[in-house]
This record gives structure tokens, C-alpha cells and sequence, in this order.
């Protein structure tokens, strides 16, 4: 699981995770981002900007590897990130999240002090607590370390817990949720995965993945017919176009299509082919489609 992205987009989408991690309420303003120290080629993952020199800079580390040097670049990073910036910012604090304690390393030497200091917080994931009683934010990063097993559950309960529970930009939590899922399960689709975490039709299309789907069929089949627009008139060129989309997503669901059924789409009117389109995600077998063109004849 290439989990340095994946919470790069958590933070980046949801930067109260930080805050929520420290037990805070969110300050308004804060940035994140990730901050290359271009003298010494070092690079700070999670940086938390204040949106004054008033405020705390936080810094923010994934630590999923063990490594027996962390704490040294860690902490020479930060250091070098003071010095450079001291401008923007009055204190500043750290946080490292590990998946469990047996990842981090062993000694602390030379920097026993700054570990054990108030200025620095270890999160382990697996002691966060239950995922029914965390916030959806915290719950989305111990979802990352579940087991194989136990993450179609865990993730259905976030999806269900994003729709009925008053949260943020809820869609953007469905991403993560979907995306985490997909880390883990390589071999399903993104359809694959939002059916199993319980999607409704309406709500598979309102998702980016439903949107780029068929943006992107779109723009295939009016590259290929975009001649023939020409040729034809525009209203005829942009019918054949749609007709297409359906066909192109009918494929990519259950293989190649038989001839018959080809053409009864082809000879669909124009409305029926959007009614088409927007019913096909309902489908979940070929007869499912003759069904609904012999109800729609």
C-alpha cells in the first residue's frame, strides 16, 4: 500500500486530521503542504503553515518502515526548517504516526529529550480506539492498517457512518474511503469497490469516479466520431456520440456485446439512449439490459 500518497491526501483534503490526532479543535487557516529544504535535499512531508507568525508550525511524519536513523533526519529536518522560516511561525510542534510501536526504533540517542519531550507526539494507530467511536478522520487512517479481512466491513461502516452523521465535505470522505479499499484490494475496479461499500445508483453518480468514467468514454467515442459529426450535421453526430458512450460502458461491464443487442441500442431515439445511460449502473447482468429495452419498446 503506497501509504505516503495515501495520507498526503488525507491531510491535504482534511487537514482537521492533525488537530483531531492531537486532540484540538481545528484552528481556522492552516496550510498544508510539503516543503522541499532545497540546501540539503531534504524534504518535510507534513507541514502545517500557521496562517500568521503568531502561530504553531506543525510538522507531521508517516513512519511506517522502520528505520534505525528516523529520529536523526527527523529532527534535522525540523531544525533546518526553523532556521529557514523562523519568520512565519512563534513555536512549533511534531507529530509521528507509526502503525503500531514495533516499527519505531529502538534507541533515541542523542535525541532522548526531544523525544520525550511535549514537543513531539507518537500516534500508533493500532491504540486509536474503535472505529464506531473516532472521528471519521482518524477512523480513515486506522482503516489503512486494518487486516485484509476485516477492511470490507470497517469500510462499509465509515461509508455508512459519512452518510448519516454530520460531516464536512462528505463526498471527499467517500474518496478516501473508496481510495484506502482500492490500496488494499488491487484486483477490484473502483465500481467493484463502491458496490461493496454499499453505494446506492444515485450515489455512484455523484462520485469523481462516475464522473471521470464517463467523461472520459465521452471523449473517446467523439475523437472516433468527430469526422462524422462533421459530415453528418452536429445534432446527428452528437446522438451517434452518446450511443457510443452506452456501448463503450455496456462493454466494460460485461465483455463484448451480441451483435443483436448492438443494434437494437443503435437504433435507440435520442431519449431513450440518455435513459439508457442513466440506468445502466442499475445492471448487473446482460438480460437486465434486454429487460429494459423490451419495457422501454
Amino acid at each position: 500500500m503506497r501509504r505516503d500518497s495515501l495520507f498526503y491526501q488525507l491531510f491535504a483534503q482534511l487537514p482537521q486530521t492533525l488537530f483531531d490526532l492531537l486532540g484540538i479543535d481545528t484552528p481556522q487557516g492552516y496550510r498544508f503542504d510539503s516543503v522541499e529544504l532545497k540546501q540539503t535535499a531534504f524534504r518535510i512531508d507534513g507541514v502545517f503553515v500557521p496562517p500568521d507568525p503568531s502561530g504553531t508550525v506543525y510538522f507531521c511524519e508517516v513512519q511506517f518502515q522502520r528505520d534505525t536513523t528516523f529520529y536523526e533526519r527527523f529532527f534535522a529536518e525540523i531544525f533546518l526548517y526553523l532556521r529557514l522560516y523562523r519568520h512565519t511561525f512563534s513555536d512549533w510542534q511534531a507529530v509521528v504516526i507509526y502503525p503500531h510501536r514495533q516499527v519505531e526504533q529502538v534507541s533515541f540517542e542523542p535525541y532522548e529529550v526531544l523525544v520525550n519531550s511535549h514537543r513531539l507526539h507518537r500516534v500508533y494507530l493500532n491504540e486509536l480506539g474503535s472505529l464506531e467511536a473516532l472521528p471519521l478522520s482518524l477512523a480513515l487512517m486506522q482503516l489503512t492498517v486494518l487486516p485484509e479481512a476485516e477492511m470490507p466491513t470497517a469500510a462499509r461502516l465509515l461509508a455508512e457512518r459519512t452518510r448519516t452523521e454530520a460531516v464536512p465535505r462528505p463526498e471527499v470522505i467517500m474518496e478516501l474511503i473508496t481510495t484506502i479499499v482500492l490500496y488494499k484490494f488491487t484486483e477490484l475496479s473502483r465500481e467493484e469497490v463502491l458496490r461493496m461499500l454499499g453505494f446506492t445508483t444515485e450515489e455512484l453518480k455523484r462520485t469523481r469516479f462516475y464522473r471521470d468514467v464517463y467523461a472520459e468514454a465521452r471523449e473517446e467515442v467523439y475523437a472516433e466520431v468527430r469526422e462524422e459529426v462533421l459530415q453528418q450535421g452536429l445534432q446527428q453526430g452528437l446522438q451517434q456520440g452518446e450511443t457510443l458512450v452506452v456501448l463503450r460502458l455496456l462493454r466494460r461491464r460485461f465483455g463484448e456485446l451480441p451483435a443483436g443487442l448492438e443494434e437494437r441500442i443503435r437504433q435507440l431515439p435520442a431519449h431513450q439512449i440518455e435513459a439508457l445511460a442513466e440506468a445502466l449502473l442499475d445492471f448487473t447482468a446482460l438480460e437486465e439490459v434486454f429487460a429494459w429495452l423490451e419495457r422501454s419498446s
